[in-house]
């Protein structure tokens, strides 16, 4: 392990109480001058964490990489995703309230529905379905990124799942946590952290609020079980291949523009585009990355699409080495090299879901379901709704992130400290190590330290240091 650095100031005053309140102008620019440059600090910590990104499982034969998969399944959701999670929660069947039809032109029928993630936490989505629904079809779950206030009334989203419809299949849309009628405060992604501070990993929720999905779905009784498909757009596209990879029931994937490895993410940027806190959450990515995620689809059809020029992230040329040209080996075994497809999108320069990348999925999805209707889009511009007509509603007491986070709280049970008397050194050393668990503690020491600068001027002394740490 290579050495870290850090850098540190250690102020003295000298002088008498009347000088020392005048010296703020003579310790800001002491604090203020860099020991160590930004770029050395972004090197530094691209190479550390680059050191930490977990390697692609070797692979032998289809036998052991599918009983391998089953490992890498079993732990990433036992230990990990549901981690600290009810198990009543977690097992429970998928409850879908139907909120009414809404009017659609020929060809297929469109409902509003409402879903409980967990108990006191709903969340919308639109059901499509072709008209005359008759015996069992293919189905789509259509997962949401961020699209903010609009959510699932996104036009490419509504344009999306009327085609699979009029394709012959049942088509879901699921709004997604902050996104649409769950755009509220307290749902901001980045109150995950307070769940993971109540014992239970933010991961969960995320997980639970896509897989009910494809728990109705698996319940509908006009789906056929053995065609299930999921896809999405940017974080939808981190959904898609997060529940596909977990969930064996999942037949087809196809994730748009949604992920990379995580040395992808360290290249370009470790701190501004580190992604949403559940696409990094508590322990997820220890020994297993998103190419080992994308691996586990094997040999299941996988089509993966990136826009070349993307405007937001996720370029083709960008990461298709790390999900694409890494994991064919992975299908190879299986003697499936072509259910495993890579789509790079030219005609628009930016982060979409647009008319091509649309095509794409309608051309996979015929292929993979072996449907005889044509995989061209359909125009529905006319059959596009408001955000208003499709708003389902939830509760007005609806739980949100931070809520949940707040309700989980007070429902700990922390038994009281022994008095003082029982406070023993084995009573200390039992709560010690579960400490030293939680916060992961490795101890450091210091190899080196360096003085590289100093001032004594008008009773302030300043000594600068860098610092050479054992890990």
């Amino acid at each position: 392990m290579k050495a870290r650095y850090l850098s540190v100031v250690l102020l003295f005053f000298t002088a008498s109480f009347a000088v020392a309140i005048s010296t703020s102008e003579q310790v800001g620019p002491i604090l203020s001058r860099r020991i160590q440059s930004a770029r050395v600090v972004m090197f530094q910590l691209q190479e550390y964490l680059q050191g930490r990104v977990p390697e692609l499982p070797k692979a032998t034969s289809a036998d052991q990489w599918t009983a391998e998969s089953e490992k890498i399944r079993e732990h990433v959701l036992e230990d990990v995703v549901f981690h600290g999670w009810p198990k009543a929660w977690v097992s429970s069947p998928p409850h879908f309230e139907d909120m009414g039809e809404i009017a659609t032109g020929k060809g297929y029928s469109l409902r509003k529905m409402r879903y409980e993630i967990v108990p006191g936490f709903y969340s919308t989505a639109l059901l499509y379905q072709p008209e005359n629904l008759h015996g069992k079809v293919p189905a789509v779950l259509n997962v949401m990124g961020h699209y903010g206030p609009i959510g699932k009334a996104n036009i490419s989203n509504q344009t999306l799942c009327i085609n699979e419809a009029l394709h012959g299949m049942v088509a879901l849309n699921l709004e997604w946590v902050g996104q649409g009628e769950l755009s509220v405060k307290g749902d901001a992604h980045w109150f995950g952290g307070q769940l993971d501070l109540v014992g239970a990993n933010n991961l969960g929720l995320f997980y639970l609020a896509m897989r009910r999905g494809i728990d109705f779905l698996w319940e509908n009784p006009h789906v056929d079980r053995t065609r299930i498909a999921v896809t999405g757009l940017s974080g939808g596209g981190w959904q898609t291949i997060v529940l596909s990879s977990l969930d064996n029931r999942v037949d087809v994937s196809i994730p748009v523009a949604g992920y990379t490895s995580l040395e992808g993410r360290f290249a370009l940027a470790p701190i501004t585009e580190a992604g949403d806190l559940e696409q990094n959450a508590t322990d997820f990515l220890v020994g297993v990355d998103y190419p080992t995620l994308t691996a586990m689809r094997a040999p299941r059809p996988t089509l993966l699409i990136n826009n070349a020029q993307d405007n937001c992230c996720f370029r083709a040329p960008l990461v298709k080495p790390y999900i694409f040209d890494a994991i064919k080996p992975f299908f190879r075994l299986y003697e499936k090299e072509g259910a495993f497809q890579f789509y790079e999108n030219t005609d628009i320069s930016a982060h979409n879901y647009g008319f091509s990348n649309r095509h794409q999925t309608y051309r996979f999805l015929a292929e993979s379901f072996h449907l005889s209707s044509s995989s061209q889009e359909i125009p529905v511009g006319q059959d596009i709704k408001s955000y208003s007509e499709l708003s389902a509603g939830v509760p007005e007491n609806n739980l949100t992130i931070l809520s949940l986070a707040r309700k989980m709280a007070a429902e700990i049970q922390r038994p009281p400290l022994p008095a003082a008397a029982g406070r023993d050194s084995a009573w200390a050393h039992s709560e010690r190590a579960k400490l030293r668990d939680v916060v992961r503690y490795q101890p450091v020491t210091v190899d080196h330290a360096w003085g590289v600068a100093n001032t004594l001027q008008n009773g302030v002394e300043s000594e600068s240091f860098r610092i050479l740490f054992s890990n």
